[in-house]
């Protein structure tokens, strides 16, 4: 079974699709792993990163985004029969075993949520509204997953900034989650609510069927600015390590690097168009101590 790990942080701005897309094809291309990548956000940000607006826009024409999936859990009798694996984008960045289910502007209609759940509500009298609700938020994603989720060793979720639904059933349907963050004090205040707000998640569905069991894999600090800041990007990662336990808090950092932005221009992940530079080495890092941890937790 693959392992899912949420790439999360209620601020945005802080790297996450970027963490999220280069890990994953580092993890691919460096050590053949199996790869999704699932874009939960309308930014479509990490399916950008991976394929260009020409691509996307024939994916969204055949109808093959996660809001497809989403659509069909919420009108289970409509007429679309394609199936999770039928949606997928393979080998993207020509990249074998890096694959992709793409996001989508209009990722799910809020109408049609409450509408389903308002009806089974009413259908099951004895059950509150909540509790359907709660059923819902903690098996959507889950369930989308659940039909590849024995094709991957990874299936990296890139979450929405803030808290939404598809956010909360994200770090549900998750083994782990990583924050990326950079080391500035608005940042810092990111990872303290959603920390929070996950502990209440857990507290929520505590006792469900869809319990919480994600747990914090790692902080991921990615640096900007020049040297001259890193005075004060040490204090400011020193005050995390008061919050965080420093096996919660990964070694690697990923430095400023010009090619990093410039690699969004080619619709790939920098460790992919530009492996030798700074940025795409530290990421290589990052997924070389990503899976010695993940082999220390699966030993524990």
């Amino acid at each position: 079974m693959g392992l899912v790990i949420a790439t999360v942080n209620m601020k945005g701005g802080v790297g996450k699709t970027t963490l999220t897309v280069n890990l994953a094809a580092c993890l691919a291309k460096l050590y053949g792993k199996r790869v999704l990548v699932v874009d939960l956000d309308t930014q479509i940000s990490a399916t950008l990163s991976l394929v260009t607006p020409q691509d996307f826009a024939k994916i969204r024409r055949e109808k093959k985004t996660i809001a497809y999936s989403i659509a069909k859990i919420l009108k289970p009798n409509s007429r679309y029969k394609f199936e999770t694996k039928d949606l997928i984008t393979t080998d993207v960045c020509w990249v074998k075993g890096l694959d992709l289910l793409a996001g989508d502007i209009d990722i799910y209609d809020e109408f049609l949520v409450s509408e389903k759940l308002h009806q089974e509500t009413i259908e099951n009298p004895n059950t509150d509204f909540i509790d359907v609700w709660n059923g819902f938020e903690g098996s959507l994603i889950k369930d989308i997953l659940a039909p590849v989720i024995d094709d991957y060793d990874f299936i990296i979720l890139d979450c929405a900034p803030g808290y939404n639904l598809l956010t909360r059933s994200g770090i549900m349907a998750s083994h782990f989650y990583i924050m990326p963050a950079r080391p500035e004090p608005l940042s810092l205040v990111g990872m303290q609510l959603l920390e929070r707000r996950i502990a209440k998640l857990r507290e929520t569905h505590e006792g469900d069927k869809n319990c919480l069991e994600s747990s914090l894999l790692g902080i991921v600090f990615i640096l900007s600015g020049s040297s001259l800041f890193a005075r004060y990007y040490d204090r400011v990662m020193d005050r995390v390590t008061q919050d965080f336990e420093e096996s919660k808090i990964f070694q690697t950092r990923i430095p400023m690097d010009v090619n990093v932005a410039k690699a969004i221009d080619s619709f790939q992940p920098v460790a992919i168009e530009n492996p030798s530079s700074a940025g795409s080495k530290a990421f290589m890092k990052l997924s070389q101590e990503l899976l010695a941890k993940v082999k220390q937790l699966a030993g524990d």
